[in-house]
């Protein structure tokens, strides 16, 4: 069986779906309890058993169960970049991921788990995900540092090198309706568009960067799913490896695609950063991509203009979750 944890949320229901595509639905799905109607994104997807989260904790400890699990994908998580209960984050992010950890290397389970490019802080020493550097990483926030907390354990557990953390960059892309403030910018873009025509971006408080310009490296659900997958088919692949394009983009090239791909001429406008946000706010990022590329998965990342047409066009515009 494979297991999937946050498997109703954005990436975790994508990973669901492609898993789904390939003919795999001996899924357990794991999230935290909820209604049908919350879980909007399992809806149309096929899987074998539903866990609520601590259930699946206890379930996998117990080595009898775990022997029947081939991987698990850890999407699970509070992935709110201003949450400010550090033990709630500390806990539900970084204790359960520990948790599970061991107990999939106990049973020899393969454990592919989500880290954050935001671990990254603001850039100051680099995008590399070598495991020499991470020490020196300072992230900007609490769920950032919960990443981070993990990324360390493992490191000093020595056991980097028999488990995946893939440090996601800005991913967007189906099935993040659900996500509230933290949906993709492509996503809030579009639903601005057809409210009032213009999309408000932050006004830049740094001279290198012109209102707008501030760059990220935007990579599409569907690629982030198929690097992510790759790993649970290339065994031999442990460590700590970006997840991104290789390429930053500014938020002004972002939505001017979205208004291309919905047939309208751009129009934005620029807004104060708010105050919570300054010195906390990443101006840069660009994942780099030699290591991934270097242990053999060597797929073209969707150009930005044809993923945000394709997320707009076939699921924006539709409003349909995700089926395989």
């Amino acid at each position: 069986m494979i297991a999937v944890t946050g498997a109703a949320g954005f990436i975790g229901s994508n990973i669901v779906w492609e898993l789904n595509r390939r003919g795999i639905d001996d899924i357990i799905v794991v999230d935290v309890y909820a209604s049908d109607d919350d879980n909007k994104n399992l809806m149309p997807l096929r899987y074998d058993r539903y866990m609520p989260k601590d259930d699946f904790r206890t379930w996998l400890a117990d080595e009898k169960n775990a022997q029947h699990v081939e991987c698990v994908y850890h999407l699970g998580a509070c992935s709110s970049t201003t949450e400010t209960n550090a033990d709630f984050l500390d806990s539900n992010n970084f204790g359960y991921t520990r948790d599970l950890c061991r107990s999939c290397l106990s049973a020899g389970v393969r454990f592919i788990n989500a880290s954050s490019a935001a671990t990254y802080g603001d850039g100051e020493f680099g995008y590399n995900d070598n495991h020499d550097g991470i020490l020196q990483l300072k992230p900007l926030n609490l769920y950032a540092k919960s990443k981070q907390d993990f990324d360390l354990w493992a490191q000093a557990e020595g056991v980097l090198d028999s488990i995946v953390c893939l440090k996601y960059f800005n991913v967007y892309g189906p099935n993040e309706w659900h996500k509230g403030d933290m949906r993709s910018m492509v996503c809030k873009g579009y639903q601005q568009i057809i409210a009032d025509g213009v999309v408000n971006l932050f006004k830049s408080d740094r001279p290198e960067y012109p209102d707008g310009g501030q760059q990220r490296d935007f990579v599409y659900v569907k690629d982030a799913v198929d690097m992510t997958l790759w790993f649970a088919d290339h065994p031999s692949v442990n460590g700590i490896f970006n997840v991104g394009t290789g390429e930053a983009n500014d938020w002004n090239r972002l939505i001017s695609a979205i208004f291309r791909a919905m047939g309208k001429e751009p129009n934005l406008e620029y807004v104060a950063m708010p105050e919570h946000l300054r010195g906390k706010y990443q101006y840069h990022t660009e994942a780099a991509m030699e290591k991934i590329r270097a242990a053999g998965y060597n797929k073209p990342v969707t150009v930005l203009e044809v993923a945000v047409a394709d997320y707009v066009n076939n699921h924006l515009m539709t409003g349909k979750h995700l089926t395989p």
